[in-house]
């Protein structure tokens, strides 16, 4: 049976079913666990190590959240929302608007101590601003006078306390608007406790787009097309998952963003190095290259995030364990809680 309407993927999401909040420590989130054999299981996510073996190759994505959220004003005093969604170099970035009326090419936007960015373009569904300044990029006006981009669908303002839970522990390269929330489990002394049991480790960087949130509004999911991010995937990388191939130890992706940078990279059979833009749109049918397992967190419904995990683990078992996630009291999305899934 294929699944090519976004219906497929509905199911009833209580409000309250959304994680608002992380939880008090990382490693103590729950953790629904579906093995290649055997039933599904519940745990907590520090259990992880139990699902791993020696040798396994976990791959993470260490992009790190910027305060992507900017609030300001136009010149005619009418109040602005500019939303991130990459940089483009030292004096440019493409960006969502928000207003009363949509600014025009020309237009400046004025922000707190007089910054103003300039609106150059209005692409499709972006805008593209500049910001000149002999001593200061534009991404460092942007971590002086932004904010943290939570989910909209946290229906809350962000917290001192977010500064530092949503953004992974292993955030290294600045550039993302979302955080690559199934690595959000993982804390120093876990980490330290997989490396004892030598499991191996890899990085990878994507940035994730405000795209992300993008719901599919299309009748046939084939006919979706899937906004653009940047990654980078290293030869270093690249040596240690050919090393862990050859050897038949299992590459697990942290996370979906992890997942789709391995499969753009290794669409050939064989993962090369890699810097540039993927648009690769997972889904049911999609023949996997690369990855043996995946960590990832609980989805919306209707979401292309939900449409890749069953195509990783199956639609009737996905699906299944979904209701049951539900029943049980799982945390759903970026603070809730994850899932360990090994493929069919």
């Amino acid at each position: 049976m294929t699944y090519t309407a976004p219906s497929d993927f509905d199911f009833e999401l209580p409000r309250q079913a959304i994680a608002r909040y992380p939880s008090s420590v990382r490693s103590e989130s729950k953790l629904l666990a579906l093995p290649k054999q055997g039933s599904l299981q519940h745990d907590r996510f520090k259990s992880i190590r139990s699902y791993l073996k020696a040798g396994d190759l976990l791959i993470f994505n260490d992009t790190k959240v910027i305060p992507a959220r900017l609030l300001g004003r136009k010149k005619t005093g009418g109040r602005i929302e500019v939303f991130l969604e990459r940089i483009l170099d030292n004096n440019r970035m493409l960006a969502q608007i928000r207003a009363s009326k949509a600014p025009h090419p020309g237009d400046e936007l004025i922000f707190e101590s007089n910054i103003r960015l300039r609106v150059l373009h209005h692409h499709t569904h972006f805008y593209e601003l500049q910001y000149e300044h002999p001593d200061r990029t534009i991404l460092e006006v942007i971590e002086s006078i932004g904010e943290i981009p939570l989910p909209p669908y946290l229906h809350r303002a962000p917290e001192e306390s977010d500064q530092e839970r949503y953004q992974t522990v292993y955030a290294r390269h600045r550039g993302s608007v979302a955080s690559p929330t199934a690595g959000l489990h993982f804390d120093d002394a876990l980490l330290n406790a997989l490396r004892k049991k030598n499991i191996q480790m890899g990085f990878l960087t994507l940035h994730i787009g405000a795209g992300t949130f993008a719901p599919v509004r299309v009748d046939n999911i084939h006919e979706h097309q899937m906004h653009s991010e940047y990654f980078e995937l290293s030869p270093d990388l690249c040596a240690q998952i050919h090393t862990a191939k050859s050897q038949s130890r299992r590459i697990i992706a942290v996370g979906t963003t992890s997942l789709r940078a391995l499969e753009t990279a290794g669409k050939s059979g064989e993962v090369k190095p890699y810097r540039g833009d993927t648009n690769i749109f997972i889904y049911p049918g999609y023949s996997f290259q690369v990855v043996d397992a995946l960590i990832t967190n609980f989805h919306l419904p209707r979401s292309t995030l939900l449409m890749l995990v069953c195509a990783f683990g199956g639609y009737n078992r996905i699906m299944d364990a979904y209701r049951i996630a539900l029943a049980e009291g799982y945390r759903f999305y970026s603070y809730g809680d994850a899932m360990w899934i090994e493929r069919d």
